[in-house]
């Protein structure tokens, strides 16, 4: 039994009839060559059970045995190749996201939800009755050329279009796709040196002041609302004290500020990760983007909110719990509220991991402290804040002047 070689396959000679060379590498491939002449790779998981892999002249035997091992590692799996072939021919995007990539997706990733409405909300308009295979670059060009155009930035872009490009990786991984259609479209190239939004020390005071004034208007607004009750005899809500959060808003953003926790990872935080004594949280890592378990120090005013929290909730489990006590899912609504009485209306929650990341660089905080407390895995994710310390560029090139006599 020989080996199935590129030189084996320019020396194989049609006959009378047609005749097959097994491969001695890989059990289950087969070159099968016609009395034409033509040459084409064969894969074979039973009596009977094979699949045309193509012709010599398409695959080198390098090629034709990787897809050979996809096939009888399918085969092997209890998947049958030859349906498996034929769904991708007829399922669509939007069937594999509802019925395949979905349910996996939301069972298997901290983050399924809201990247899978994302996927549907992107590209189910454009791909939804696309078969999988028809999925082409120059069709995914056009999609992005028309985002571009509609004011989308290029980091948002690349984001959605990484989405897609990992739900057709499953794809070809579950063998509903030989290969992946958009695999050699490349993202847009990230300026890791473009501007970050932090706030000026006059923005923060209008934040904090907004945070103060939305307390107070929730605390007299609540205030009226018992009355009115009273007046009709009906149960109260409990009154919130003058030195008591009207809500979760306001912690919320001190911790974001003081911290640099991510929206995700406060949601998911929960008391038993909380060390008010050693002022020391922790980031559990399934909780966490980077998927590690990191720990932050608080600072005092990071401290003082959640001690102050904690007293007015008492609650164990999230620190943050959302109706019924489930997790939190967003903040959109009193977000948005917020940064409108704040004027600040370019300023997004993400963006209090930047103004926490930007004022540590100004304070002279080395980067590699900053990309400890982010939580970032490289350091090439922090070096967008380097610019912000300015003074040592400029220490650092005064040192070439030399001294005049």
């Amino acid at each position: 039994m020989p080996l199935i070689s590129r030189r084996l396959v320019e020396s194989a000679k049609p006959r009378l009839r047609p005749y097959e060379v097994r491969d001695s590498r890989l059990k289950g491939l087969l070159l099968r060559v016609q009395p034409s002449g033509c040459a084409s790779y064969v894969a074979e998981w039973g009596r009977g059970r094979r699949m045309n892999i193509g012709r010599t002249t398409l695959f080198s035997p390098e090629q034709a045995r990787e897809r050979a091992k996809k096939i009888l590692g399918q085969a092997a799996d209890g998947v049958d190749p030859l349906k498996a072939r034929q769904l991708a021919k007829t399922a669509t995007l939007a069937a594999f996201l509802r019925t395949e990539y979905g349910p996996w997706f939301e069972l298997n990733r901290k983050s399924g939800k809201p990247i899978l409405r994302r996927l549907k909300h992107c590209f189910e308009g454009e791909f939804g009755s696309t078969r999988l295979h028809e999925i082409s670059p120059l069709r995914v060009d056009r999609w992005r050329a028309k985002k571009l155009a509609m004011g989308l930035s290029k980091n948002t872009i690349n984001r959605d279009l990484s989405a897609l490009k990992a739900a057709l990786s499953k794809a070809v991984e579950w063998g509903l796709l030989e290969s992946n259609p958009i695999a050699k479209v490349k993202l847009y190239e990230r300026d890791e040196n473009a501007a970050v939004r932090f706030l000026t020390a006059g923005e923060e005071k209008r934040l904090r002041d907004a945070l103060a004034a939305r307390d107070q208007h929730l605390t007299e607004r609540r205030a009226r609302f018992n009355e009115w009750r009273r007046e009709r005899d009906l149960p109260q809500f409990p009154e919130i004290a003058p030195n008591e959060y009207a809500d979760h808003l306001h912690p919320i953003v001190l911790l974001a500020l003081n911290t640099g926790m991510r929206r995700g990872e406060v949601f998911n935080l929960r008391w038993s990760s909380v060390d008010l004594d050693k002022a020391l949280l922790e980031v559990a890592g399934p909780g966490a983007k980077s998927g590690k378990t990191r720990h932050v120090p608080l600072n005092t005013e990071a401290l003082y909110a959640l001690k102050r929290w904690r007293k007015q909730t008492r609650a164990a489990g999230l620190v943050f719990p959302g109706n019924g006590g489930g997790r939190l899912t967003n903040i959109n609504q009193a977000w948005k509220s917020l940064v409108k009485r704040a004027h600040l209306p370019d300023f997004r929650f993400h963006d209090c991991r930047h103004h926490f990341a930007s004022r540590l660089v100004m304070a002279d905080v080395p980067l590699n402290t900053v990309r400890e407390l982010l939580g970032h895995s490289e350091i090439s994710m922090t070096l967008r804040y380097a610019h912000l310390a300015s003074e040592h560029k400029a220490d650092a090139v005064e040192k070439l002047v030399q001294p005049t006599s």
